[in-house]
């Protein structure tokens, strides 16, 4: 049996991030995940100079695909925004990679289907044996799921349904570009250029929404890749998008028991307004980390809930989160 300080169960950036302090605390740490790195991973890979700063990373220390926008476009039915926001776009195969290898750890491919205490420890499949035990393994995290669930339920209220993809095109308009609500869509969709010739287009929507106007995120599809293609924005032939799901940010009751802890999407943790992930899993991984390394309690309560502020956000929230 294999046996470390700390098992880290996930290796995006909730759980690179977390095993990268846990290593710098001193311990010793093993991070498992069902996919061999680098791994294929649907996002629009934005990143905000908040996350970068969590990372301890400026953008001239990043050596791969990244591209900076000053300012973003916004569109809501007629009306278009321009606003002074400097944000990042990266590729999350090259990102994943990058911070898995930072963190220092042993990382092995491996899908964790069995975890059961044994005195203070925790066994996993009955081949590794750790005190610490960090769920990061996104929204269907095998920690979550038998040390979390009963006492942090994820709401169906606050599901998002994706639809995306990101391929090689060379892209001739430099600016994120995000459209809210079109054609009855409860969510946005996205244009996120990337360096080096790459683009990721994408829709996402609240998934009991759709459900009750009888529909899916695959329907909007047709008439969003038409909306690139008039805009001259993406001209392209033939997609072959995909999706996944995660959660918003809700009631976070329970994110510890004992030396167990849960971060990321496993926690349901992307913003109420703009649906952004990578910067709230950065800090859950950290916080974690902390909590493991000196005994402080673990809380994801300072973790902001939006992204922006002001009214623009409120009205996002409240349609996307059904906030008062």
């Amino acid at each position: 049996m294999q046996v470390a300080d700390a098992i880290v169960v996930g290796g995006g950036p909730a759980g690179s991030t977390c095993a990268w302090k846990l290593r710098k605390a001193g311990l010793d740490v093993l991070v498992l995940d069902r996919a061999a790195f680098p791994r294929p991973k649907l996002c629009a890979g934005w990143v905000t100079p908040e996350a970068m700063a969590d990372l301890e990373l400026e953008p001239n220390d990043y050596p791969l695909s990244f591209m900076t926008f000053d300012e973003l476009h916004l569109h809501w039915k007629m009306f278009t925004a321009k606003p002074k926001s400097r944000q990042h776009s990266i590729r999350r195969f090259e990102f994943d990679e990058f911070l898995l290898q930072r963190a220092g750890a042993t990382v092995l491919q491996h899908k964790v289907r069995e975890i059961h205490r044994d005195g203070g420890d925790y066994i996993l499949d009955d081949k590794f044996r750790c005190k610490y035990l960090v769920g990061a393994g996104g929204t269907a995290c095998p920690v979550y799921r038998t040390l979390f669930h009963d006492s942090n339920p994820h709401s169906s209220a606050l599901q998002t349904a994706t639809y995306e993809q990101e391929f090689a095109y060379e892209w001739e308009e430099p600016t994120c570009h995000l459209w809210f609500f079109d054609d009855g869509l409860p969510g946005y969709a996205w244009y996120v250029p990337k360096a080096n010739g790459y683009i990721n287009v994408g829709l996402g929507g609240m998934a009991e929404q759709l459900k009750q106007q009888g529909s899916n995120v695959r329907d909007y599809w047709g008439k969003f890749v038409d909306k690139l293609r008039k805009r001259g924005l993406v001209r392209c032939d033939q997609y072959n998008p995909t999706g996944y799901s995660y959660f918003l940010r809700g009631t976070v009751d329970a994110v510890s028991d004992r030396n167990a802890y849960i971060v990321g999407d496993s926690v349901g943790l992307a913003t109420r307004d703009m649906c952004e992930g990578i910067g709230p899993a950065i800090k859950s991984g950290l916080l974690a980390a902390r909590a493991i390394a000196t005994g402080e309690e673990y809380s994801v309560a300072g973790i902001d809930k939006i992204s922006g502020g002001g009214l623009p956000s409120k009205l996002l929230e409240r349609r996307f989160a059904g906030a008062p």
